[in-house]
Formats: C-alpha cells, sequence, structure tokens
C-alpha cells in the first residue's frame, strides 16, 4: 500500500498533470488514508502551486494553467460532498481582483485569480480596465478582506494608488487589505502608494495573501 508522502506525491502530480480524471483517481485513492482538508492542501494545493511556478519559467502556457484549475476544482468538489453537512472547507478570506481602468492587460491577473481561488481565497475577478470605483463597490459588496490591484503599464500605474485613496475615502482602508502587481510595479512604490504587499507573480500573491490574512 502506498505511504502518506506517496500519495501526497501523486496528488500532485496529478494536478501537474493537467488531467482530471488523474486528479479524481488520485483523490479516491487518498481518501481511503487521508483526510479531505489534507489531500487539498497537501496534495492538490501543492501540486495547484507547482503548475504557478512551472507557469512563471514558460514551462507551462496558460490554457494548461486553466486545466490544471478546473482538474484540482473537480478532485475538491469530490471531497466536499463526502464532508458532513456543514462542514465545508472555510475560505481563507475574499479577496477582489482587477486591473486598473486604462489597462487591458488581464493573462497575468487571471492566473493569480486562479491561483488564488485554487488555494482557498473565495476570489471575485472584476476583469480589466475597470474604474477605480467599481474597485471599492465590488470590495463592499461581497465584504472582501483584501483587494488585488494589476496595472501592466507605467501609464496606469497611478490607478493603483488611486484605489487606495479612495479606499481611505469610504472608510475602508482599514479592514481591507491592498496587494499590488504588474510588470511596472516594484516593492518601493507599493510602499510609496501605502499597499499592504506586492506580488511580481502568482505563486508569490498566493503566499502574500496567507501571509496577511490568516
Amino acid at each position: 500500500m502506498a505511504t502518506k508522502e506517496e500519495l501526497i506525491q501523486d496528488l500532485s502530480d496529478a494536478v501537474i498533470s493537467c488531467k482530471k480524471d488523474a486528479v479524481l483517481a488520485a483523490v479516491n485513492k487518498a481518501k481511503e488514508v487521508m483526510e479531505p482538508a489534507e489531500i487539498i492542501d497537501k496534495g492538490l494545493s501543492a501540486g495547484m502551486n507547482q503548475v504557478g511556478i512551472l507557469f512563471e519559467r514558460g514551462k507551462l502556457f496558460l490554457p494548461h494553467v486553466m486545466m490544471a484549475a478546473d482538474a484540482m476544482t473537480a478532485g475538491v468538489k469530490v471531497l466536499e460532498a463526502e464532508l458532513p453537512a456543514g462542514t465545508e472547507s472555510k475560505k481563507l478570506g475574499i479577496i477582489v481582483n482587477g486591473t486598473v481602468e486604462g489597462d487591458v492587460h488581464d493573462i497575468g491577473k487571471s492566473i493569480v485569480s486562479t491561483m488564488l481561488q485554487s488555494s482557498g481565497f473565495e476570489v471575485y475577478d472584476i476583469g480589466r480596465d475597470v474604474p477605480v470605483r467599481n474597485f471599492i463597490e465590488k470590495a463592499k459588496e461581497v465584504d472582501a478582506n483584501m483587494v488585488g490591484i494589476s496595472a501592466l503599464m507605467t501609464t496606469t500605474l497611478q490607478g493603483q494608488r488611486d484605489v487606495i485613496e479612495l479606499l481611505k475615502e469610504e472608510g475602508l482602508r482599514d479592514k481591507v487589505k491592498v496587494m499590488v502587481g504588474g510588470a511596472p510595479a516594484t516593492q518601493s512604490w507599493a510602499d510609496k502608494i501605502g499597499a499592504d504587499c506586492y506580488a511580481e507573480n502568482a505563486s508569490e500573491a498566493v503566499a502574500k495573501a496567507k501571509e496577511m490574512l490568516l
């Protein structure tokens, strides 16, 4: 019989393979000796994290990431269906994520949303070219713990500052963490505009979100 370490590796490898059948088979095998939460955290989430790293290195492409996320979601659903009523896995936090107004770049932000969702966060991806006010309204609507603001051009970077300023005006800044990212963004820029954190890539975004919200 496979050891727990081998089962965890199988779960991770199945997610990286991007194949739903492989994930479901690994989940069903692991269920015999592991708790659902452990299967999700140590196996499926670890695999999805590796998918994000491979994407950033150019070893996998966007369709692979989306397929891996779908496969992982299918595995999680199987596990949630078998949990006793009222013990569904608790979301780690609620995050609103979008690309600022005037910026139509979408892929990086979408990857971050997918990775956050796969890691257990409740994510509301409000898309690209998003007016500043929309970030605030969505955060209020869903009672968000964090807002992720992406900007991929130096000309739209100011939008990140504008969202933070409006959060202050609306009296929300103390209860909503702000993460910024995108090619022209840096840690020093995040410090300058008063963001809580800066993430260079999707894997870092997940790590920083966990650090901030857990």
